[in-house]
């Protein structure tokens, strides 16, 4: 029996229905405002363009001269001569010197009447200064590395949530002259929900293999920055460790400080180029490569539970030959003078087909086609195709073999390869 409320009370009660309705669409415009301001405003740092010509920054001059434009001239003039020896290039005329510099840039100066003291970087066209150079002048670049910039300050992390100095100084920064191909997003619209600390902390795989995607990169880059601010209008510190990979591995770290607040963009302008050292000498000691578990397939088995399952397959594989070489030396000797038809000769089983990937360097494209016919002339390999190509760095093929993976490792060596095992990938280089 359902008992209705009295004439006297439905208005009261309709009233509270719109009450709610009211509520529920105040709450459902507060949401989509919040949406909003997470992902609008004034928070994006677009990257400068990156060129290719050989940038060498923080050259430090105090020379003097006549008057303070003659005392500018020689301190350009002498800032291009260090730089030029800092990289390396021989003994050159001031003249045929200026003929290959593009832009001198102005990190910090001060300039008196007589007297020039500043902190400059030069930029040599690479085209021409590269004949000079020699090999210094090429390059082999690192895969694509996804740069996510942390400041840690005052127990905030922030990357992109909103416009800060360290972001301004990756994006600031020319990585044309680097050996990493760095990818900086610029952290408008989603990108700050996407690229946050938390994806810096996460582990996993499938995670980190849909945000490399949509940023076309191999990899990720982890520069963070501690900054203490000793007292207002004050010393600034700061606290760099250089991280990379998925794992947030430590790499390296070092302390800057400097007087007052107003040096702090010179600051971390300098820590983005030391981060740049840093993870070049990676580069070159291999720890900064593509990682072989980003490379799997599929995303929904865990890396340590699909080597089992390669163990196990592999064993299956090494007991059926074993069974396959007791049937064939079975027969044994039986009496000559007692002829026996001949027995039909047991039945090999098919031989074990094994599919690894072999990720290996690739300086130029005469490298790939040497690699892959050394690969391919193997006799157990049955197909050897590039799963993906990145000249001047590292590549990838895919290895079809009939036999267990320690044949291949074995086979590889014999043609003049290092080979080093990492879970089903293997690496080789010359």
């Amino acid at each position: 029996m359902m008992l209705s409320l009295p004439p006297i009370f439905r208005p009261l009660q309709r009233g509270r229905y719109l009450l709610f309705a009211g509520l529920a669409v105040l709450g459902i415009l507060l949401c989509a405002a919040v949406l909003l301001a997470q992902v609008g405003g004034d928070r994006g740092i677009a990257p400068v363009a990156v060129t290719t010509d050989i940038e060498v920054g923080g050259i430090q001059v105090n020379v003097r001269g006549d008057s303070p434009e003659a005392a500018r001239v020689a301190g350009w003039r002498e800032a291009q001569q260090l730089a030029w020896k800092k990289i390396g290039g021989p003994d050159l005329p001031d003249s045929q010197l200026e003929s290959l510099v593009s832009a001198i840039i102005i990190e910090e100066e001060r300039i008196g009447p007589r007297r020039y003291i500043a902190t400059l970087g030069v930029i040599f066209d690479r085209q021409r200064a590269g004949r000079l150079l020699g090999e210094a002048g090429q390059l082999a670049k690192s895969p694509p590395m996804l740069v996510i910039p942390v400041t840690l300050s005052a127990g905030t992390a922030t990357t992109f949530e909103m416009r800060n100095a360290w972001q301004r100084a990756w994006a600031e920064f020319q990585p044309g002259s680097s050996r990493i191909d760095y990818v900086r997003p610029s952290g408008a619209g989603g990108q700050s929900l996407l690229i946050n600390y938390g994806q810096a902390e996460r582990r996993s795989r499938y995670w980190w293999r849909n945000i490399l995607d949509q940023f076309s990169a191999s990899g990720v880059v982890i520069p963070m920055v501690r900054l203490n601010h000793l007292f207002p209008g004050g010393p600034v510190e700061g606290e760099f460790t250089a991280r990379f990979g998925p794992d947030n591995r430590y790499l390296d770290s070092f302390r800057l400080q400097v007087d007052r607040p107003e040096q702090l963009p010179a600051m971390l302008a300098q820590a983005v180029r030391r981060f740049d050292q840093i993870y070049t000498q990676a580069f070159n000691a291999g720890l900064l490569g593509v990682d072989p578990t980003l490379a799997l397939q599929g995303g929904e088995i865990d890396p340590g539970l699909r080597r089992l399952m390669e163990i196990g397959e592999q064993l299956r594989a090494a007991e059926r030959q074993r069974n396959v070489a007791a049937q064939a030396a079975e027969p044994a000797a039986t009496p000559a003078a007692t002829p026996t038809p001949a027995a039909p000769a047991p039945t090999a089983e098919p031989a074990v087909v094994s599919v690894v990937t072999v990720q290996f360097a690739t300086p130029d494209a005469g490298s790939v086609d040497a690699i892959l016919g050394a690969v391919r002339s193997i006799p157990q390999v049955r197909s050897a195709t590039t799963r993906s190509l990145a000249l001047g760095g590292t590549s990838a093929m895919t290895v079809q073999f009939t036999g267990n993976p320690t044949a291949l490792i074995d086979a590889l060596r014999e043609r003049g390869f290092t080979v080093q095992q990492g879970g089903s990938v293997l690496t080789i280089s010359r």
